[in-house]
């Protein structure tokens, strides 16, 4: 670096004329036209072919790879789009087998139960039938037999009653006779 320096300072002191050269602007002095105009298009020149060579082509690479791969992107984007509506379909036909597979359960289900019900219905009024059966069946047998006991009760008292008021027992198969008579005119009403 202390070369450079002293390069420079060594310039500057021994070429004092150039630097303090004409008064005014030296690039619009005629003389150096021709120079100044070969540099230009030297300069621009070999700017254009470095810019055209190395630059443009990777700028021009990256916006069509850029563009590639957005085109690539949308693509994918509707191929994405077009199996979502796709899936999104037979999401809703599954969901409407679904719902048609639930109603077909329901409606069955319900038709098995009003099914169990009407037979289990029928077996109670079966059942309650028998019931009924067997409880007048029980009413009759004992009406029967209260009949009996009614007569019977009515004999021995009917006995009683006339040894006490006579005082001397009577005969038995008259009393019974004459209860018995009495028994159906009476009692038949009730049976």
């Amino acid at each position: 670096m202390r070369l450079f320096f002293l390069i420079i300072s060594i310039l500057i002191t021994s070429e004092i004329s150039l630097l303090a050269a004409e008064a005014g602007m030296p690039q619009l002095d005629p003389t150096y036209w021709a120079s100044q105009a070969f540099w230009l298009v030297l300069i621009f020149t070999g700017l254009y072919l470095t810019l055209s060579n190395l630059f443009i082509p990777k700028i021009k690479d990256s916006i069509d790879s850029r563009e590639s791969k957005i085109k690539d992107d949308l693509d994918e984007a509707e191929k994405l789009k077009k199996l979502a509506e796709q899936k999104f379909k037979e999401y809703e036909l599954s969901i409407d087998n679904a719902k048609k597979e639930v109603q077909k359960i329901i409606f069955e289900s319900k038709n098995k139960l009003n099914s169990e019900i009407q037979n289990k219905k029928k077996e109670f009024e079966k059942e309650i039938e028998s019931e009924i059966e067997l409880t007048e069946k029980e009413i009759k047998n004992l009406k029967k037999e209260s009949i009996k006991n009614i007569s019977n009760i009515s004999e021995e008292m009917a006995s009683k009653v006339i040894e006490q008021i006579s005082g001397e027992p009577m005969n038995q198969s008259s009393i019974k006779a004459a209860i018995i008579e009495a028994t159906k005119k009476n009692l038949g009403k009730y049976l």
